[in-house]
């Protein structure tokens, strides 16, 4: 199959369209802004719905809606634009919707700067809405893998009936890279939940309100049905990808962009004669925490990298459960890692001294 020069961003929303989207709405944010350019003039192509809304707020209950009556929908924004959608995920999530949200990081917190991050991932595994809820989470290192994601990420929304996040950054949004673009028959699932009309047969409702009479306990058992399909994900959907990890010694663990940087430091710390390995989670939640707790069994240390102030950092320090030190290496502020600073903190841990946690700039 022949290759193309594409950005990150465009290859996600062509890979979204072969997979089946046919309604996308979203509003302009830096640096994600090609993917509704490119949906503008994309989906009426092909007799699908593109929609510019007027704020974050009303793109992502636009999706809400076009879930709701069974069509494959996705937003993407950034950093602060996926905060004011936090409460629109909430009502999905309870109201068990696919779809697909795409949040290319950028640096903050508040409006911060339009350079890529990694500091959204509390939000994104965590649940940034209100109530006990999660998103399955997928983050691409590789704009093949956007590619690859992407078209994953809508099948596995129907399959779980629940909201799916692609978490990026600016780096893989703008860069491009030569892809494979493959045709794709898009899975159809049924969705009898589907609000199409009630012609015929008796009417659906889809809510996350439970408060009328005579329905005592009704909210506490959607969550605990919820909680059953999370615990379903942590069991069949874990992706990792796992470099060096048999002999080695030190082992980093990154995500996304900050994962091909330190692979390439992992490389180099090879052929210094450092035996050092990587784990990189492809998906955040759930979280590889079993594959990282079998290799803190035979690892001497951990260290994480990200481009932030160290959050996944504690997902790690929780797998790995005291059998080993778990250091952090990370610049915030849309700051992106360099090969040198990483292998630097290599050599630190490996010495026995504590990396530099927060690149001052001084250096």
């Amino acid at each position: 199959m022949p290759k193309v020069l594409i950005t990150g961003n465009e290859a996600l929303a062509e890979a979204a369209v072969r997979a089946g989207c046919r309604r996308y709405f979203g509003y302009p944010i830096t640096p994600q802004n090609e993917i509704p350019e490119f949906m503008a003039r994309r989906l009426p192509e092909i007799g699908g719905t593109f929609i510019q809304a007027e704020s974050e707020l009303a793109s992502i209950n636009m999706v809400y809606g076009a879930a709701a009556v069974g069509e494959r929908a996705m937003t993407s924004s950034s950093s602060p634009g996926i905060s004011l959608m936090q409460e629109a995920l909430s009502f999905m999530a309870a109201s068990e919707l696919p779809a697909v949200i795409v949040n290319m990081q950028r640096g903050g917190p508040g409006l911060g700067n339009i350079s890529p991050s990694q500091a959204d991932y509390f939000q994104a595994v965590k649940g940034g809405g209100h109530g006990d809820y999660k998103l399955l989470v997928y983050a691409p290192s590789t704009i093949q893998e956007i590619v690859d994601l992407t078209v994953l990420a809508f099948d596995k929304a129907d399959e779980y009936r629940n909201p799916v996040m692609i978490l990026g950054d600016g780096v893989l949004g703008q860069m491009m890279e030569p892809v494979e673009l493959p045709d794709i028959t898009p899975k159809t699932v049924g969705k009898p939940w589907a609000l199409t009309g009630a012609k015929g047969r008796p009417g659906k409702v889809i809510r996350s309100l439970f408060m009328l009479p005579g329905e005592d306990g009704a909210l506490e058992r959607q969550n605990y049905k919820m909680k059953a399909k999370y615990d379903r994900m942590c069991e069949h959907e874990v992706l990792c990808e796992m470099v060096q990890t048999d002999d080695a010694e030190i082992v980093l663990v990154a995500f996304g962009t900050s994962a091909r940087i330190a692979k390439t430091a992992v490389h180099l710390a090879r052929v210094e004669g450092i035996k050092a390995g990587l784990i990189r989670p492809i998906t955040l939640f759930p979280f590889p925490e079993k594959i990282i707790a079998e290799i803190a069994g035979r690892a001497e240390r951990f260290l994480v990298v990200e481009m932030n102030l160290g959050q996944m950092v504690e997902d790690v320090r929780l797998a790995v459960n005291g059998k080993a030190p778990v250091a952090f290496y990370g610049r915030p502020g849309g700051a992106v890692l360099a090969v040198d600073d990483i292998l630097s903190a290599i050599h630190n841990c490996v010495h026995g001294k504590e990396p530099e946690k927060i690149y001052t700039g001084s250096e």
